[in-house]
């Protein structure tokens, strides 16, 4: 389904972009694996690496909310694949504090991280993407920016914005071949972090998704699979929730 395309992943030693690399990767892709952590911080990651070689896979160590360094990361995707296909776009910053108890930093802090950064991503892939033929925007919101949650207002508000610079995107680009959705999760946890979880949390789940359960990083990447294919084709300006029915 993603046979040689070429998939920026950003956040990618995350929950959410661990298990997008190896995903995409045994579905045919070439995979570039942003984040600001060294990748001996991930063996998983690394031996993943070591694996597939640098014609399937490469890591960049980069910050998103930087705008050099995301510069830095298209010339260098440009420059060893000399194309991009698609964006999957997972960098955050989060406080939970209501607005008598938020710092101005704090908030500025999550809107940069969690906003800004998608938008620097966006900028910057963008041309490369068109040069390319077009391509997939793929941003990762939360159904924090849709559902209110006490205490998620730098979070929430920021997620927000994330879900309408998409589709404004979606609209200003479409005539030059670019798709760009967002995937909207609910909670979701790694294998390790579902067996984790403590009696209390299974059962605000049960409580609060129809599904009665937290969802699995697999799950959403699902999602995230189909809209960075050419099965999608025809799916553009939209939001995709992924979270067990919570936000019902």
């Amino acid at each position: 389904m993603l046979q040689h395309k070429v998939i920026w992943i950003t956040g990618a030693l995350g929950m959410l972009g661990r298990s997008a690399i190896r995903m995409f990767l045994e579905r045919g892709a070439v995979v570039i694996a942003v984040d600001r952590r060294p990748l001996e911080d991930v063996p998983d990651v690394e031996r993943l690496a070591a694996s597939y070689g640098e014609d399937r896979f490469a890591f960049l160590r980069a910050d998103a909310c930087d705008e050099g360094d995301v510069v830095s990361a298209v010339a260098e995707i440009e420059r060893r694949y000399g194309r991009l296909d698609g964006t999957y776009h997972n960098v955050y910053a989060n406080v939970w504090k209501p607005a008598l108890e938020l710092s101005l930093t704090e908030w500025e802090d999550s809107v940069r991280g969690t906003l800004t950064s998608a938008f620097l991503v966006c900028k910057h892939a963008l041309p490369l993407m068109i040069r390319s033929g077009g391509g997939s925007i793929v941003n990762t919101s939360s159904i924090l920016g849709q559902v209110v949650s006490p205490g998620c207002l730098a979070y929430g508000a920021a997620k927000a914005g994330l879900n309408q610079l998409t589709r404004v995107l979606a609209a200003d680009y479409a005539a030059s071949g670019i798709r760009a959705n967002v995937l909207v999760p609910g909670d979701f946890r790694s294998g390790e972090a579902l067996a984790r979880q403590s009696d209390a949390e299974r059962q605000a789940m049960r409580e609060r998704a129809w599904l009665g359960r937290s969802g699995s990083a697999d799950e959403i990447n699902e999602l995230a699979a189909f809209l960075l294919s050419d099965a999608s084709s025809y799916v553009t300006g939209t939001l995709f929730t992924a979270d067990g029915g919570f936000h019902l």
